[in-house]
């Protein structure tokens, strides 16, 4: 039988939800046009790097830090967090992606699995927050254990760009299953790594070609994706 908290792990993080997640590559569709991610091999490259020294990283880190203040009720805290992960972004498109999807998840969330928790972020900080802080709330706040609601999401940004890496290179649905097992030691160790941070201070990123992509995405002639 399927858990509560796993079937509500498994319907926040499925490309159902309509957080609008399709409509965001991360950089991947620049990857792709400059030539950087051509076939499956060098997308599993660029995506393992994302996970372990990138977005990955710092997201996995805030989610962690996220979900134990909203554990512990420490809601001055976890205010802090929100405020620093909304500011942690490397561009605009980046800051774009994180913040809609975030006050989309709190919304849909709060209408279809209520907590008091969620209202009460909603008021404090106007319905906006980064993704990772979003879904760590709702983990937390509906008693979903840290490592299984962090790997969860690091599964499902994983699976969303090799999702945006299906639609812009030539590559099929087979390869896009095959990317996504190979990334599973990556999803693992960013997993294990996140939760192994003791401050926020320690995280960073070393991913400038991540940041690149995004900068030039912004400026990109033909566009599928907004980022």
């Amino acid at each position: 039988m399927v858990s509560d908290p796993l079937y509500r792990l498994l319907a926040w993080l499925s490309p159902a939800y309509p957080i609008g997640a399709f409509s965001y590559s991360h950089g991947v569709e620049t990857a792709v046009e400059e030539g950087l991610v051509k076939d499956r091999a060098s997308l599993v490259a660029w995506l393992d790097s994302v996970l372990r020294q990138g977005t990955g990283a710092v997201d996995g880190a805030l989610f962690a830090a996220a979900w134990r203040a909203a554990d512990a009720g420490d809601w001055p805290l976890f205010d802090k967090i929100a405020e620093r992960a909304a500011a942690w972004r490397g561009t605009s498109e980046m800051a774009l992606e994180s913040r809609q999807q975030g006050g989309s998840f709190l919304s849909i969330t709060r209408t279809a699995w209520a907590h008091e928790a969620l209202d009460a972020a909603h008021e404090r900080l106007g319905g906006e927050l980064a993704l990772p802080v979003a879904v760590a709330l709702a983990a937390a706040a509906h008693g979903i254990a840290l490592d299984q609601a962090l790997a969860g999401y690091l599964h499902a940004f994983s699976a969303n760009l090799i999702s945006a890496a299906l639609r812009a290179v030539p590559l099929g649905q087979t390869d896009g299953q095959i990317t996504l097992a190979a990334l599973e030691g990556a999803v693992r160790d960013t997993t294990q790594a996140a939760m192994d941070v003791e401050s926020l201070d320690e995280v960073g990123t070393a991913t400038p070609l991540l940041d690149w992509c995004s900068l030039r995405h912004e400026t990109q002639y033909t566009r599928l994706f907004r980022s």
